[in-house]
């Protein structure tokens, strides 16, 4: 279970059991097997407080990344390249290529406007390797104090290939299933505890049937069976936030994946999730989100220019 901090993603633990509860979701579990199957690529999905290997142990580890941990002195230079690339995660998805030739990408998945976890790719060579590629991998493994032995050459030139554009377009799938994950979380946290109070549950369930409509604080209240000062004690203990900041939560996760379809202008969107006012949404998506909606289409479009740049 859960716990309320966690809910709230109050820190690095509670970033872990969010994760976690994604990891053991339907939705990733079946990504990430067709997404191995297509690509052959390992998927994996970490906490932002993880300082190891991401694909530690994965079917489809690269060989070569599996010798490199065998060592600590060559481990530690994919772990500084790996503290550099989170380092420069923003929003948006970020792709590195580490000392040793190989790419790797991480995307964010966020609670709110708060990063809590990346989905983690790569291992891969973007063009066919050069013999002077071979000999960067093999002097950074040597100045490590390793010797590059014919089972370091072996692995090394055979890690997966994917030319540019095929995996810019790889990474811009992935930023796609980065929202869906971060709408998940976002709804566990909304659903908070399953042990909740009855009231809680009809009052739920009332906000879902009638969340494009003007809701009052008077008719949840009545139709949970409770009356406004029992209802308000028992609904912010219970979900750790107030009836409006949960009503706003709930409309603006609708309004995220309506953001999505370009063609949808930002007032109709505003007015069709329940807000009485552009402004209102506006206000709101920027407390919550940390972006305004307009702010969050761009990075959507930035995000889909950069997957075609090589």
């Amino acid at each position: 279970m859960i716990s309320e901090t966690s809910l709230r993603g109050g820190d690095g633990n509670a970033n872990k059991q969010l994760i976690t509860a994604l990891l053991r979701s339907r939705l990733f579990r079946d990504y990430e097997s067709v997404f191995s199957k297509a690509t052959g690529l390992p998927l994996t999905l970490r906490p932002l407080e993880y300082w190891q290997l991401a694909h530690s142990g994965k079917k489809q580890e690269n060989p070569f990344c599996a010798l490199l941990s065998e060592h600590p002195a060559t481990l530690s230079v994919c772990l500084a390249a790996h503290e550099q690339m989170i380092k420069h995660t923003g929003v948006l998805p970020h792709t590195v290529t580490c000392p040793y030739g190989l790419t790797e990408t991480a995307v964010p998945v966020k609670l709110g406007d708060k990063v809590i976890g990346y989905l983690r790719i790569g291992q891969v060579l973007r063009h066919m390797p050069l013999k002077s590629d071979a000999a960067k991998a093999e002097r950074t493994v040597s100045e490590q104090g390793v010797r590059f032995t014919r089972k370091f050459r072996d692995a090394w030139e055979k890690s997966p290939l994917i030319p540019p554009e095929k995996y810019n377009a790889i990474v811009r799938l992935l930023g796609f299933f980065g929202e869906q994950l971060s709408a998940l979380i976002n709804q566990i946290v909304l659903q908070s505890q399953n042990s909740e109070p009855p009231l809680v549950q009809k009052a739920r369930e009332y906000i879902e049937k009638h969340k494009m409509d003007s809701l009052s604080l008077a008719n949840v209240a009545k139709a949970s069976g409770a009356s406004v000062f029992h209802f308000c004690k028992v609904f912010k203990k219970t979900t750790g936030m107030t009836f409006t900041d949960y009503v706003g939560r709930v409309r603006l996760e609708d309004a995220k994946t309506q953001l999505l379809n370009p063609n949808r202008r930002i007032g109709e969107i505003a007015y069709d999730v329940g807000f009485q006012s552009l402004t209102q949404f506006n206000r709101t998506f920027q407390r919550v989100f940390g972006q305004s909606p307009t702010e969050f289409r761009s990075h959507l479009s930035t995000q889909k220019r950069n997957a075609k740049v090589v």
